[in-house]
C-alpha cells in the first residue's frame, strides 16, 4: 500500500518552489528509472534531456503555453524520440545484446533481420508514432518513480516541439522533443496542493472478467 499512498500524494504541480533544488541523488534516480523503462523490443528509441539552467528554462516558457512551472522547476526533463530510426540503430542494439549477454549470432540474427525488415517497411510517420508510444511509457514510469521518491512533477504535452528542438539544439543529437516533465518541490502556496484527488470509482474504470 505504500506505493498507493505515494500515488495519492502525487499531483500535477501548478507552482514549484523555485528556491529549492533536487539533489544529485534524486536526479540520478530519475535518470536510472528512465533508462530502465520498458520499451518495445528493448530498442530504447527514446532519450532524455535534463535541463538545469534557469536562463534556458525561462526561454522555454513562451513555447510551453506560458506555463511557469518550466521556469520554476528545479530541473526540466524533456523526453525525446529519434528523428529517424535506421538499420544501423538495430545493428547497434544487437551488438549491445551480444556484448552484455554473449548471445551467439545464430540466435540473434533471425530476430535482428526481422526487426531490420520491420523498421525499413514502416513509413516515417508510422515510426514516429511508434516511438512516441515509447515516450509515453517512459513518462508514466517517471511519474510513478517520482511519486515514490517524493519528487514533485508536472507532465506536459502543451509545448511547441520545434521551438524546444531549436533552443536545446536537438538536431545535433538527431532528436525531437515529445514530452516535458518539470520536476522539483511544490510551492506552499500552490492552490492545488491540498485539494482532494478527483478520480472515478474503481468499479467504473476496472472491468473484471472471471
Amino acid at each position: 500500500m505504500e506505493i498507493i499512498k505515494s500515488l495519492e500524494w502525487r499531483y500535477a504541480v501548478k507552482k514549484f518552489d523555485d528556491s529549492k533544488t533536487l539533489s544529485t541523488d534524486q536526479i540520478d534516480t530519475l535518470k536510472k528509472a528512465f533508462n530502465l523503462t520498458a520499451t518495445s523490443y528493448g530498442l530504447q528509441p527514446v532519450q532524455m534531456i535534463v535541463v538545469k539552467n534557469k536562463e534556458i528554462q525561462q526561454q522555454l516558457v513562451p513555447h510551453s503555453w506560458n506555463q511557469q512551472q518550466v521556469a520554476q522547476a528545479s530541473h526540466v526533463l524533456v523526453i525525446c524520440i529519434k528523428k529517424s530510426l535506421t538499420k544501423e540503430d538495430i545493428e547497434s542494439y544487437f551488438k549491445l545484446v551480444k556484448d552484455i549477454r554473449n548471445t551467439p549470432d545464430e540466435i540473434l540474427n533471425p530476430f535482428k533481420e526481422y526487426l531490420k525488415e520491420s523498421v525499413t517497411s514502416k513509413t516515417e510517420n508510422e515510426l514516429a508514432l511508434w516511438m512516441k508510444n515509447q515516450a509515453y511509457i517512459a513518462l508514466g514510469n517517471l511519474l510513478t518513480v517520482a511519486a515514490v521518491e517524493q519528487i514533485d512533477a508536472c507532465p506536459m504535452e502543451g509545448f511547441i516541439p520545434e521551438k524546444y528542438d531549436e533552443i536545446l539544439e536537438l538536431n545535433t543529437y538527431n532528436l525531437t522533443s515529445t514530452l516535458v516533465l518539470p520536476v522539483g518541490v511544490r510551492a506552499e502556496d500552490d492552490y492545488m496542493k491540498d485539494l482532494k484527488k478527483v478520480r472515478k470509482k474503481l468499479e467504473d474504470v476496472v472491468i473484471e472478467i472471471n
